[in-house]
């Protein structure tokens, strides 16, 4: 299956992407799509023989809980709107808490990383097997970028996608940029990664921009991509020629020229790697599974005890709740403050008429607030607590922005039976329209 060279399709840059030239592919976050209607745009670009790839970030495949059924009918439903040939997701978790812990249930609103332990890859390959069951086409699955380490981990990230390949025959996405961040954040060396990793078994590539602050690489998707990351792209090159390789972008868009102009370093990055004597490929049924992947079973006990490891950092990270034992407390801290506001720069997305409505204190008030509210729902059920908090705290000060709030808040609740928090804002309602 050759993708070709493609770019990350979002909505903000939707007439750029259809204007570049030499675009073989795209690829479109499937929690951003309706299950039964493409955006005008996927269907212009679909008709001119774009293939669209679904690329999923909310299963949580790595997490102690098996995959949501909801969430894998919908991947599906993406795959068959779509008619594409493989879709995507990640190596990581997503979420903790609930049944397996009798906590709460908690959300991380990102990408975490999975201990490279053997329950770990345990669970991650039972999970792996349900969603591959479960969809109309090959899977493959994403390395991810971390600010944190999980202590005593058993093995390297290359030996842990090694085995995840032999156990389920899962495809790989090899994301660059995330191996050079786990380089710089870890001190993972890509090229030994490179080298342990099946590369036969590379679906394809993502490459993008991050930024370095106080010797921290963060992650962006909003900046350019650098010579480091491009480097690692001509690594994995002198060791195979991928099928696709894709530039992601997420925020900060630039014109369409500097678009352009990072598709061509890729290209010219890509040309001037020595080539490989290629590997044979793997061999594969028809469907795109590794006839050599057997069934996983979970030892008992496996998944509450990724459970209880996953809860307690995810609480700490959202919570505030006490480090666990083995964790960089500083390293901790910097994943806490970039999970935070991450919740804000996404909810100001979803929900654009808070930061209108708050002004320069939407900021401020939303990281405050996010301190002592852990996500539990989501980002729109996030984005209605806020405002809910902020009404119910006495904020905003001005009286037309808090009528604002009031309205928007009301205008989206939807009818439930009302709290005690509802009854408050209510009461606020009335007095305000009957000054």
């Amino acid at each position: 299956m050759e993708l070709g060279i493609g770019i990350g399709w979002r909505p903000e840059i939707a007439a750029e992407v259809e204007a570049l030239s030499g675009i073989d592919w795209v690829e479109a976050v499937a929690e951003n799509l309706c299950a039964d209607h493409l955006p005008d745009s996927l269907v212009r670009l679909r008709e001119r023989g774009v293939t669209v790839v679904p690329h999923g970030v909310a299963l949580g495949l790595g997490g102690a809980d098996r995959p949501d059924p909801g969430r894998l009918a919908g991947l599906a439903a993406h795959a068959e709107l779509l008619g594409t040939p493989l879709v995507t997701e990640h190596i990581a978790f997503v979420r903790a808490g609930g049944p397996l812990t009798a906590s709460p249930r908690l959300e991380a609103g990102h990408l975490l990383p999975v201990p490279r332990t053997w329950d770990a890859l345990d669970v991650l390959c039972e999970n792996v097997r349900i969603a591959q069951d479960s969809l109309p086409v090959p899977l493959a699955l994403e390395n991810i970028a971390a600010l944190i380490s999980w202590p005593d981990e058993e093995l390297t990230e290359g030996q842990f996608l090694a085995e995840l390949v032999e156990r389920t025959g899962v495809r790989l996405l090899i994301d660059v940029a995330n191996l050079h961040t786990n380089h710089v954040n870890l001190g993972q060396d890509p090229s030994k990664a490179l080298d342990e990793l099946p590369v036969e078994a590379i679906a394809y590539v993502h490459v993008a921009g991050g930024v370095e602050k106080n010797g921290v690489w963060h992650d962006t998707h909003a900046h350019p991509v650098s010579a480091p990351v491009l480097e690692v792209l001509a690594e994995l090159r002198s060791r195979v020629d991928p099928p696709g390789v894709l530039l992601e972008r997420d925020d900060a868009f630039p014109p369409a020229a500097e678009l352009a102009g990072e598709l061509d370093a890729i290209r010219a990055t890509l040309r001037q790697a020595a080539p490989p004597a290629d590997p044979p490929p793997a061999p594969r049924d028809a469907a795109g599974a590794d006839p050599r992947a057997a069934a996983v079973t979970v030892p008992a006990g496996t998944r509450d005890r990724t459970a209880v490891a996953q809860t307690a950092l995810l609480s700490a990270l959202v919570a505030g709740t006490p480090a666990p034992e083995g964790f960089d407390h500083r390293r901790l801290r910097v994943q806490s403050r970039a999970l935070a506001a991450k919740r804000a720069d996404v909810v100001a997305k979803v929900a654009p008429e808070l930061p209108e409505i708050l002004g320069d204190g939407y900021r401020a008030a939303f990281l405050a607030y996010a301190g002592s509210r852990p996500m539990s729902g989501g980002y729109r059920r996030d984005a209605l607590d806020f405002a809910e908090h902020v009404l119910i705290t006495g904020g905003p000060a001005d009286p037309a922005a808090r009528r604002r709030l009031t309205y928007w808040w009301q205008d989206r609740a939807g009818a439930r039976p009302p709290r005690r928090t509802t009854r408050l804002v209510r009461a606020a309602r009335a007095a305000l329209v009957g000054k």
